[in-house]
């Protein structure tokens, strides 16, 4: 019968000497790696030529909504055009931000599906300056089903989406918990993906099955592709399980693993009932101080930076 978590964890026999050897010249953030301090964004003199970002993990719970609207208004502080997409029929993004599903005219179901509707007709207002959004609802649970039958059915989200890359800096899509067509779009239409990750053990099985399919996307869909990231959430550096967890996410992804790591805090849930990001509900909160740090290190990752 298999361990439930395949850590070994390692026998102290002093503790005193731990605490003097893990002392080093640099301090160690919570990810075990020395800490690095990211450079001020620098100033834009014009906007266009965005960077499509997926925020994709198929286990739901992980924080891919909470990640895409506080790393879109805090990219927007340091002066980043910005374009969220809610590209999940559950909406959690369009209502994140304070929008009533139900009461939307327009969907970025009618961008997929109709051709006479137009970007500017869907898109609307996040309320923080510097950012805007393509709401979602239940509707696009539908564009599932119809788009089997379409032509490069996997290229929909793309050309949709191409208008919008000369207006913005970054386009965030918020994928839907699940590897099926509308995730492969968003990967198809992306440039790169962060995988934001709960320190919790059966978030880290799932990651093995999502790199697969970002590799088979990448081989016969979007050559483009990469990983900008993972990203630890949830994050409680007092529980012994998060630490190990941190510790093999970092042994099997390296590099790939942002230094900034998202503690859990009940700001999170506060900002959403409240309908905005808590960059601007609890602007001096550690939570917004993490995701104003994520956005210093996600474009010191990006090449045109």
């Amino acid at each position: 019968m298999t361990q439930p978590i395949p850590f070994e964890r390692p026998v102290v026999e002093d503790t005193l000497d731990v605490a003097t050897t893990t002392t080093a010249d640099a301090p160690l953030g919570p990810t075990g790696r020395p800490m690095p301090v990211f450079p001020e964004p620098r100033a834009l003199t014009e906007h266009g030529g965005a960077r499509v970002i997926s925020m994709c993990n198929q286990k739901g719970g992980v924080g891919k909504t909470t990640t895409t609207i506080n790393l879109g208004a805090s990219l927007a502080e340091f002066g980043r055009k910005v374009l969220l997409v809610d590209f999940d029929p559950q909406g959690s993004l369009s209502v994140g931000l304070g929008l009533n599903p139900h009461e939307m005219d327009f969907t970025i179901y009618n961008l997929l599906m109709d051709r006479e509707t137009t970007l500017d007709e869907v898109v609307v207002p996040s309320g923080i300056p510097g950012m805007d959004l393509l709401p979602s609802n239940i509707d696009l649970s539908a564009a599932e089903v119809q788009l089997v039958h379409e032509v490069a059915r996997e290229q929909t989200l793309q050309r949709v989406l191409a208008p919008a890359l000369e207006h913005y800096d970054v386009i965030l899509i918020d994928c839907q918990p699940s590897l099926g067509l509308l995730t492969v779009n968003a990967l198809t239409a992306s440039d790169g993906v962060i995988v934001p990750l709960e320190c919790e053990y059966f978030a880290l099985r799932g990651v093995a099955l999502l790199k697969t399919t970002i590799d088979k996307v990448r081989e016969r869909l979007n050559p483009k592709l990469e990983i900008d990231g993972v990203l630890g959430t949830m994050f409680d550096g007092r529980t012994l399980h998060s630490r190990e967890v941190m510790e093999r996410l970092v042994s099997a992804w390296g590099e790939k693993v942002f230094h900034t790591v998202i503690r859990r805090t009940v700001k999170f849930s506060d900002a959403t009932v409240a309908g905005e990001p808590i960059t601007s509900y609890a602007s001096s909160s550690t939570g917004a101080d993490a995701y104003r740090q994520l956005a210093k290190e996600v474009l010191t990752r990006w090449p045109a930076e």
